[in-house]
């Protein structure tokens, strides 16, 4: 919800509604053959623009709870009354939804980006903190891909094709170190991990950082956050592997 533009359009009504009642005053009617008319020009103009608002107050009533929108008349003198009050509710719902958001939702576990591994965070703090988030995304990825090539002493490939040659299960061959997951490498456990950061890395290059690369467009805080979160996965294995020559 766009919660500035509603709190303009209720405070507008707010104003609207109460400028009317004071220039329709207790005299300001007389009786037609149907219903009461004001006669005082100013309060004529007043009511136009009372009406124009309403449809648009109302949704933005009934957005924020459908029953702040019963007993409103425009027609008749104590449905503007109710109009403005229920507006003034609606303010201040606006104002403590922030709030709300915080106190009010159940407990969560939450990321703490500086807690990232430091190839990641490192490369991407700077470009986060001004909410360049893609470029944070792509940043993350160019670090690892910087470490990845010292570790194995690798320049010729890089990114995804990198990450495939340097977790692959083949034995090492000359200018061809491969990276190993601690372990008996003989265990069904520490070989599914192998295949699981193989499988994990090239996934992120291809899914996360080609796009970050070449789409244009930034991306959501919530989804930047989550990648970098799958970036700092991919380093912490790379960082724990075992080069094997």
């Amino acid at each position: 919800m766009d919660r500035d533009w509603m709190r303009q359009r209720l405070e507008a009504f707010d104003a609207l509604v109460t400028k009317y009642l004071t220039a329709r005053g207790p005299t300001s009617y007389v009786l037609s053959s149907d219903r009461p008319q004001p006669v005082n020009p100013e309060v004529r103009v007043l009511r136009t623009e009372m009406f124009k608002a309403e449809p648009t107050i109302r949704k933005i009533l009934s957005c924020l709870d459908p029953e702040l929108t019963k007993d409103i008349d425009l027609e008749r003198s104590s449905g503007q009354h109710v109009a403005r009050n229920q507006v003034r509710r609606a303010l201040g719902m606006l104002d403590d939804m922030d709030e709300w958001a915080t106190r009010l939702t159940p407990d969560a576990p939450a990321l703490s980006a500086d807690q990232f591994h430091p190839w990641v965070w490192d490369a991407a703090r700077t470009l986060w903190e001004s909410a360049h988030y893609r470029a944070a995304v792509h940043a993350a990825a160019t670090s690892i891909n910087a470490h990845l090539q010292t570790k194995v002493g690798r320049r010729d490939l890089a990114d995804a094709k990198l990450v495939q040659e340097a977790l692959s299960d083949k034995p090492p061959e000359p200018g061809k170190p491969r990276l190993r997951i601690p372990g008996d490498q003989t265990d069904p456990g520490v070989l599914t991990r192998q295949r699981g950061a193989l499988q994990l890395g090239q996934g992120a290059y291809f899914a996360l950082r080609n796009p970050a690369a070449h789409e244009t467009g930034d991306l959501g805080e919530q989804e930047a956050l989550e990648q970098l979160a799958t970036f700092s996965v991919v380093a912490r294995l790379i960082d724990q592997c075992q080069v094997v020559t």
